[in-house]
């Protein structure tokens, strides 16, 4: 009788450890998943960068999930093996003819680049190009569809069709209108050419990806306001008029005539491509630069990109594409010192070449950082120290400085102020993603409770 009760009670229990067991693997699949939409650049315009498989460890001590490189350097595709970390490779602007013209070109391209790696390496998109579309080259702009074509052939003809996706990196000028966003439309003059690019992406579920970099716009104005809402900080927002809907920050509703989320949501809408995903190629912002840059610091870069991660995680979405969070690739991992321009332009990186963060921005999970920074190679010209401040002041009178956008193109932008400004990480996205995992976690714990009820219910049944 006594083993029969315990076979009975085995029976019971079963059923309700085989669904806590259940419930706990859904939530570790939950927030092991929660990071796959946040990405970075892999630049690699320096004379001083680690080891591939150097970087390839700090990339899986951390809880990025994918890698964007401009060029398709297969050390740094083979040393990515077998990590799972989603690969973005891309092909030179000055490829493009060839892969136009050639088929047999685009297969070899394919052949080497790809082939010899896949799925080892987790090839994800090709990006054929960048900036095409804004270069003022004609012949250039004629030739990126076909050569777009000529590598989806390629690797359809590799049986990779679907598997690895094929798009082109757009810059801010694609946009004609962005403000306010739900007016946000394509410039006129690129017509018939835009919408074959955008019907190639319909046909082979490619993304649009663009380069929308907020720290640009906040150079045109640098109103200690429009520096909080750039940075995902507490401001008063901005209001779509045709809307009715208050943009509480710059990465959702990206003024100043710049590429933004929603507005280009609106300009894929209004020309009948709503479904066509919407991939952020790079964003960021810098830590340092030369003194008449405006903007720089570690408090801001810190606060631009630990709030946009929070916001990223909250899955909140835009007012426009509520409830999702875009594929971002954050800019970038290292620093580039060969980089022409501003000091700005060469002061991105989020990690020191030793391999250990310049500030923490919030995707570090767990203490290997710091021990891969000891293991690490010298670098043949370290990183220099980097004083953190809390203030940003801007000379008085005018200041006319100009860069080159980090893959936005060149442009000029004037600035003038005489405050002083002081920066403070916001909370509000991060109140917002915290809310969230409680709330998850609330709700698994309400299950498991209701399944034990339930179960000393049967007991006493």
């Amino acid at each position: 009788m006594q083993n029969r009760n315990r076979s009975s009670l085995a029976m019971v229990v079963l059923p309700y450890t085989v669904a806590f067991l259940l419930l706990s693997f859904l939530q570790t699949v939950k927030i092991s998943n929660s990071q796959s939409f946040i990405g970075i650049n892999y630049g690699q315009v320096a004379d001083n960068l680690p080891p591939p498989s150097s970087t390839a460890k700090l990339l899986q001590s951390t809880s990025i999930q994918k890698v964007r490189l401009n060029g398709s350097d297969t050390a740094i595709i083979k040393a990515l093996a077998k990590t799972g970390i989603g690969i973005v490779i891309g092909t030179a602007n000055g490829d493009i003819p060839g892969l136009a013209s050639d088929p047999n070109f685009a297969k070899s391209w394919i052949n080497t680049n790809v082939l010899p790696f896949y799925p080892a390496s987790n090839i994800i998109l090709i990006t054929v190009g960048n900036g095409v579309m804004t270069s003022n080259d004609q012949n250039l702009m004629n030739r990126l569809l076909p050569a777009m074509q000529n590598v989806q052939n390629a690797l359809n003809d590799a049986s990779l069709g679907g598997k690895i996706k094929v798009s082109t990196v757009h810059s801010m000028g694609v946009l004609k209108q962005s403000e306010p966003p739900s007016s946000g439309s394509f410039d006129p003059s690129y017509g018939d050419l835009m919408k074959a690019l955008l019907e190639f992406s319909r046909a082979n579920g490619s993304p649009f990806a663009i380069n929308p970099y907020p720290y640009f716009a906040y150079r045109s104005d640098t109103r200690p306001e429009t520096l909080a809402f750039c940075l995902f900080q507490p401001n008063v927002g901005r209001m779509d008029g045709n809307t009715k809907i208050k943009y509480m920050n710059m990465f959702d509703a990206q003024w100043f005539n710049q590429l933004q989320v929603d507005a280009v949501y609106s300009a894929l809408n209004s020309m009948g491509f709503k479904n066509v995903e919407i991939v952020v190629a790079e964003t960021g912002w810098p830590f340092k630069g030369d003194d008449n840059d405006v903007g720089p610091s570690i408090e801001n870069a810190k606060a631009y990109n630990g709030n946009l991660i929070a916001h990223l995680r909250s899955m909140v979405g835009t007012p426009l594409m509520p409830g999702k969070s875009v594929d971002t690739y954050l800019f970038a991992l290292y620093d580039e010192d060969l980089k022409p321009g501003p000091g700005s332009e060469r002061s991105f990186g989020l990690f020191k070449t030793d391999l250990t963060m310049v500030y923490d921005f919030g995707l570090s999970t767990s203490s290997q950082t710091q021990s891969l920074a000891k293991a690490a190679q010298p670098s043949p010209s370290p990183a220099p120290a980097v004083t953190a401040t809390n203030t940003i002041t801007s000379n008085n009178g005018s200041n006319t400085s100009t860069s080159t956008g980090t893959g936005t193109g060149t442009g000029t932008s004037t600035s003038s102020s005489t405050n002083n400004i002081s920066i403070s990480s916001g909370s509000g996205s991060n109140k917002v993603y915290l809310i969230r995992i409680f709330n998850l976690g609330f709700l698994y714990g309400f299950m498991r409770l209701s399944l034990i009820c339930l179960f000393f219910y049967n007991l006493q049944t």
